[in-house]
């Protein structure tokens, strides 16, 4: 418990009164457009996921990185992009995710611009598979400032963990962690906040207690365990859990699968988050990997105009009528994800 309280408290203080009266716009709006079914958007996001890059040395099967499987264009974030964004964004953001698909740690400037972005108040996140943390690495992360550092461990053995994390090598990515640990200690640093994410499937759920005793001797903050969405599921797919904790999918009598809970007609995603492609685009969520939902283009436009333009706001709107009518929402996590998250220190 002392590692997350301390971890809010670092949150906190990356908080001012413009960021604080932001929120509480985002808030007001979002349940009033809730309340009414038309659209009333105030403030600005304030969190925001922003792409490193499309590249990833991995090939897990249920990732368009993985699969190499982009309609879209594919590259790498510019570091003088990511700046003037941020000199645009930094008085209203909280939170800036340095994720979206591929591996952001490839990304020669990668932490690089996160120590910018937290020179600027910001508190980051990252999401990594954790090939690339060698000794140098984890010492750069460490003195960059990032606040939090999620590492996907999906299973305690080489033969579990490569069945979903396909090419990927179990002991290099906790000798990974065990250089962040090492850095964190050396240079007395509270941060990055450091949590064991294992998406959670059919071939690793035997294994869920050994992740939580791994991440306990290596000096790991958090576990978070995360369901699956497989694209694929109505039929039944060899990646839904046995046990339905885990899944977000429900088997029925007939043998076939469903997402066990409702889609409701609202998503607050879309009143406080956005998504930024490594090029600029302008998407509504995590959701929409090959970037269909095209919103806006920071290349031409800043984030505001986008924020409140027309497409924004038809999105929106067709949203509060009616989820199940947009593809990317019609697996969404929102309100139906598994997190289940335990303090191993």
């Amino acid at each position: 418990m002392a590692s997350s309280i301390l971890d809010s408290i670092r949150l906190t203080r990356k908080l001012s009164w413009r960021k604080v009266w932001n929120a509480g716009k985002i808030y007001s709006s979002y349940y009033l457009s809730r309340w009414t079914g038309k659209v009333v958007q105030w403030g600005l996001p304030f969190t925001v996921s922003i792409e490193p890059t499309t590249a990833c040395n991995l090939r897990c099967p249920e990732c368009p990185s993985g699969l190499r499987a982009f309609s879209r264009p594919t590259g790498s974030l510019k570091a003088d992009f990511f700046r003037k964004s941020i000199d645009e964004l930094e008085q209203h953001l909280l939170f800036l995710i340095f994720y979206f698909q591929g591996e952001p740690y490839i990304n020669p400037n990668f932490l690089d611009m996160v120590t910018y972005a937290e020179q600027r108040g910001i508190y980051t996140i990252t999401s990594t598979n954790g090939h690339f943390l060698d000794d140098e690495n984890a010492r750069r992360t460490v003195e960059s400032g990032l606040s939090r550092l999620i590492i996907s461990i999906d299973g305690s053995t080489q033969e579990v963990y490569e069945q979903y994390r396909v090419a990927g090598d179990l002991e290099k990515v906790l000798d990974g962690a065990r250089n962040v640990v090492k850095w964190k200690k050396a240079l007395h640093s509270p941060t990055p906040h450091l949590i064991f994410q294992c998406l959670v499937v059919k071939p690793n759920e035997h294994q869920i207690p050994e992740i939580y005793r791994l991440a306990k001797e290596i000096g790991v903050d958090e576990v978070k365990l995360k369901s699956a969405q497989v694209y694929d599921f109505e039929n039944g797919n060899p990646l839904i859990p046995e046990n339905e904790r885990y899944s977000r999918y429900k088997k029925m009598p007939d043998g076939t699968f469903r997402i066990k809970n409702r889609l409701l007609n609202h998503c607050w995603k879309l009143w406080h988050a956005c998504v930024i492609t490594w090029d600029g685009k302008v998407v509504p969520c995590c959701f929409d990997k090959d970037a269909k939902y095209r919103l806006g283009d920071l290349r031409q436009n800043s984030l505001g105009e986008v924020w409140r333009s027309d497409a924004y706001h038809q999105f929106r709107q067709k949203l509060l009528l009616g989820r199940k009518k947009i593809d990317i929402c019609a697996n969404c996590t929102e309100g139906c994800e598994t997190w289940i998250v335990s303090e191993v220190n």
